[in-house]
């Protein structure tokens, strides 16, 4: 049975934000729109130099992309968040996000004064725009995850952006295993071919999470993420 929702709201096309996500609670993030790439930094908001790791990430579920049933690995080996829903399938944590520079070659240069809020913004400024609320700055900028986007690698190396990776309604559902910092951008994916500048607004709601079975996906998914939820429960002792 769904929880209810204790807080909602919809991030505008190319904003940020940030929230407080306690230990138990469930973020679900939709794509209401179509097309819609979220990047994400995650901190132990009790102690941010404990942040997202995405070596780590990956290596220890032998994975290249997240979905339903993986976690957000933090540098000290314990799991700040799990994706406990997902209907997209496919979640870029390799891409990386824009800059300044990196916007304005591909969409043109643009000001607030000369278009007000429709000027091009960029990932980039908006995290540290954010990060900035808590005491941190560039120094603490991390590699995020792109929900919604999906990158593939190729066998060169190279990687490959998919367009086709896009349905209006999609949502993935975090559930924070300690309390967490999350910061949030609806910025374009920086591999997104649109020449366009065309990010799209999301919605997110807070939920409270339902008890963590015994027979839980995230935790059971790989041996590598019971340790982990061994190390975050020792944490909170």
């Amino acid at each position: 049975m769904s929880q209810p929702i204790l807080w909602e709201d919809t991030i505008r096309a190319g904003a940020s934000w940030s929230l407080r996500l306690r230990r138990g609670q469930d973020l679900r993030i939709e794509d209401s729109e179509g097309g819609a790439n979220v990047a994400a930094l995650f901190y132990n908001y009790e102690c941010p130099t404990e942040r997202y790791n995405m070596p780590d990430t990956l290596k220890a579920q032998h994975t290249a992309h997240l979905t339903k049933g993986f976690v957000l690995y933090s540098d000290m080996g314990r799991i700040l968040c799990s994706i406990t829903d997902d209907t997209r399938g496919w979640h870029d944590p390799l891409g990386g996000h824009n800059d300044a520079s990196a916007v304005s070659n591909k969409y043109g240069a643009s000001t607030y004064q000369e278009m007000r809020n429709a000027w091009h913004r960029n990932t980039r400024d908006n995290f540290i725009v954010e990060l900035g609320k808590y005491g941190l700055g560039l120094r603490d900028l991390t590699p995020n995850v792109n929900f919604f986007s999906k990158v593939v690698v190729q066998n060169d190396g190279s990687m490959e952006y998919v367009s086709s990776n896009r349905s209006a309604g999609d949502f993935v559902t975090l559930r924070a295993e300690m309390n967490v910092l999350v910061i949030l951008d609806t910025g374009q994916h920086p591999l997104d071919p649109n020449p366009q500048y065309a990010p799209k607004p999301v919605k997110f709601s807070v939920r409270e999470a339902l008890p963590v079975a015994a027979d839980d996906l995230c935790r059971l998914s790989r041996p590598e993420n019971a340790r982990g939820f061994i190390n975050t429960e020792r944490y909170f002792l």
